[in-house]
């Protein structure tokens, strides 16, 4: 327990420091890089050193940006609590009764009683050096009150002048768009009853023009699979500050006496440019319990290569290639279920089609697994066609508003899990198809927006439920089958965040494989999420969604730092390409560990064209990293490149690395650092040089890569 009313929370290079004497609830005072111990005079020292002073036309107690800021302390910026009892009660006041604290971790409970209203606060440096805010409210009165926002702060340096969000649409989740942090607030809202397309994975703010290597920058990021807000707000009188909560629509939280609601985590990163602050966020997942250990299989999942096209014949042809090539994972997706000929019937009749597959799943399964390979297979358990048993039987069991249907959305409507039958007959029919066969692997789709959210039976809002009903279904399922891997896919990206990820065992990046888009959807998806646990495949030829063709190394190249897999139908590929292909999966496999273990770096470049991403080990001994040229490059040659993250002091042998053999690209003569490995001499440079100053780099056509090994030889 800490003594002093000035807080200091440390841990993994993180400092919290909290100012308990302001009015109502304690104030952030600093949120960043840890900065040793302080001893309790120079804490109260801090604390009166940031008290402002009262300036003409303000208030006469100059409101603080506290935990929750509340109007009813002077604040008059976004509130971080709102909500009302039947109209009254507009203003809640929240003033700490108890606070317990260890040098990470503090909880606090405050009350309103003239509202009738508690908050509990559990605030948390987490191992990884996360600051992660826990925030709940409690109805202590005898009459219902209305929650309509909660929200957890978290304070922005001076020198953060510049915000990054992501934005997207189906098929380009997670582009990046910037601008600057002024006065008033920029606000990013989700509305879609899951994270959607087009929302931003992380809002931060840093020092202008921060990026991947260099700049201080704060960002957050709210854990939960539903409509959500995040905002970032700059006061006339010089507070800056990121927000972070649900989106809750009028009526949806409505506590009855006693009742509590929980806001999402929130979670905040920090760091010495993105590389850092998404270097907290990989390491708090791969601390979790349920995070994967085992090594990621190589996976096929059928889509692209079948379509609805269910034939056995054809199924197996494909799977002994896949088998051949060295694939761990073989995926049958959509199509397999009652009336599923194409994506306009059946969604909700969740029993193999006798159809086609008059002796069910168990052929196709059982030659999967002689081949040595894991069967998965694709459920959408939210959605239901209108053409469907289901819905023809259950129409009060979809999502809906006043009696109507909501405009459709790729021939389907929403499923509302939060009707207990609903919730029970969709388990039951997972279950009993995951109990009859030998089903490792669920790929988990959730392939529309919501609309009108409400419960067909009450009218009343639904989105938050139906997420909590979600959860549980997850976490059931995981129960009742140990070792099942789920994967979390929702058009593509469009449902990426720590919530799912807590249920889940991967995210579907994107469907778009297409390698050009690839590049920066994965990069931007790794602000959060580590490689092991985002889908990275190895498309056909020409991509389906955009029509580009490219070859096989740049497909591979991009795909291979993630959860690596194929979706291609392979089954009639040269001898040439199948060798290939088995190649690259071979090289894959020979740096997974590190890959899915290690440090993942990304390079300030200024030219736009060119893309340098790599994972360095744990410990440094090693490293694998990606050129690749989207584009023609700005100078002829490229010039260098260099290669962030690697031990200073270490040195490293450079060397192409397989499958390449020889650069490709157009360069006229030899490159003295391909060349001297080529002759068993590898050139050998320091971390330090090889951060700071590079190596030059290969001159390429646009749209190809190249990977590049570096391995310590001493220090």
């Amino acid at each position: 327990m800490q003594s002093s009313p000035v807080l200091h929370l440390s841990r993994s290079g993180t400092s919290v420091v909290l100012d308990t004497t302001t009015n109502g609830l304690p104030a952030v005072l600093y949120w960043g890089e840890a900065l040793g111990d302080i001893a309790d005079d120079q804490l109260a020292a801090l604390a009166a050193a940031l008290r402002p002073q009262r300036v003409s036309g303000g208030i006469d107690i100059p409101a603080r940006l506290t935990l929750v800021p509340q109007e009813s302390f002077g604040w008059q910026g976004t509130a971080g609590f709102t909500g009302h009892r039947g109209g009254s009660f507009i203003s809640a006041a929240f003033t700490t009764t108890d606070l317990r604290s260890t040098a990470s971790d503090v909880r606090l409970t405050a009350v309103d009683a003239v509202a009738g209203l508690t908050l509990e606060a559990e605030l948390t440096v987490t191992e990884a050096g996360l600051f992660r805010q826990r925030l709940g409210v409690i109805n202590t009165a005898d009459v219902a009150y209305e929650v309509r926002s909660l929200l957890a702060t978290f304070p922005l340096p001076a020198g953060a002048q510049e915000v990054l969000d992501t934005t997207g649409r189906h098929l380009r989740e997670r582009s990046p768009q910037r601008h600057a942090l002024t006065a008033g607030s920029y606000r990013r809202e989700s509305r879609k009853g899951r994270p959607g397309a087009d929302a931003t994975l992380l809002l931060g703010a840093g020092e202008p023009a921060f990026g991947f290597q260099r700049g201080l920058v704060h960002a957050v990021h709210t854990a939960w699979s539903g409509n959500h807000q995040l905002l970032v707000e700059k006061t006339p009188t010089g507070e800056a500050f990121l927000g972070a909560g649900e989106l809750l629509l009028p009526g949806e939280i409505v506590l009855a006496p006693g009742q509590r609601y929980d806001a999402p985590e929130a979670l905040g990163s920090w760091g010495r440019g993105l590389n850092e602050l998404a270097a907290r966020f990989h390491q708090e997942l791969r601390l979790r319990a349920s995070h994967p250990r085992r090594p990621r299989p190589i996976t096929l999942n059928t889509w692209e290569a079948v379509y609805f096209d269910h034939n056995l014949e054809r199924l197996t042809h494909l799977a002994d290639k896949a088998a051949a090539v060295g694939i761990e994972r073989f995926v049958l997706d959509d199509g397999w279920f009652s009336g599923r000929r194409d994506d306009t019937a059946g969604l909700g009749d969740w029993f193999v089609d006798p159809a086609v597959w008059p002796e069910g799943l168990t052929p196709l399964i059982d030659h999967v697994r002689s081949r040595g390979m894991e069967f998965g297979l694709w459920f959408e358990p939210e959605m239901v066609n209108p053409d469907s048993d289901l819905a023809r039987s259950h129409p009060d069991w979809i999502i809906q508003a006043e009696g109507r249907l909501p405009v459709p959305g790729r021939q389907q409507q929403v499923l509302n899990l939060a009707n207990p039958e609903a919730f029970d007959y969709i388990l039951k029919s997972i279950d009993a198809v995951l109990t009859e066969n030998d089903i490792s692997y669920v790929k988990w789709d959730h392939n529309r927006e919501v609309l009108d959210g409400a419960d067909a039976r009450t009218g009343h809002a639904v989105i938050h439920e139906n997420v909590l009903a979600l959860y549980r279904l997850l976490d059931e399922l995981k129960q009742r089958h140990p070792g099942l891997e789920i994967e979390s896919c929702a058009s593509g990206g469009a449902r990426v965040d720590l919530g799912i990820l807590a249920r889940t065992d991967r995210i579907w990046t994107s469907d778009c494989i297409d390698p050009i888009e690839r590049l920066p959807n994965q990069k931007y998806t790794g602000l959060l999420v580590p490689p092991e646990l985002m889908g990275m495949h190895v498309g056909g030829p020409v991509s389906h969604s955009t029509g580009r063709a490219h070859g096989l190394s740049f497909r591979a190249a991009t795909a291979v730092f993630g959860h690596f897999g194929v979706e291609w139908d392979i089954s009639d590929l040269s001898a040439e390409d199948t060798a290939a292909l088995a190649e690259w999966i071979e090289v894959h496999k020979a740096w997974r560990d590190v890959l899915h273990t290690g440090h993942t770096v990304y390079a300030d470049l200024p030219d736009p064209a060119m893309d340098v991403r790599g994972v360095v080990a744990r410990d440094g001994s090693s490293a694998l990293f990606g050129y690749s040229l989207t584009a023609s490059s700005a100078s002829y040659p490229p010039g260098r490149i260099v290669f962030p993250g690697l031990d200073p002091e270490g040195s490293y042998s450079i060397s192409l690395a397989a499958p390449h053999r020889e650069l490709p690209g157009n360069g006229q003569s030899a490159l003295a650092w391909v060349e001297a490995a080529a002759e068993g001499s590898p050139l050998s440079l320091s971390g330090r040089l090889l951060g700071s100053v590079g190596l030059e780099a290969p001159v390429l056509f646009p749209e190809q890569s190249v990977l590049i090994e570096l391995r310590r030889t001493e220090g």
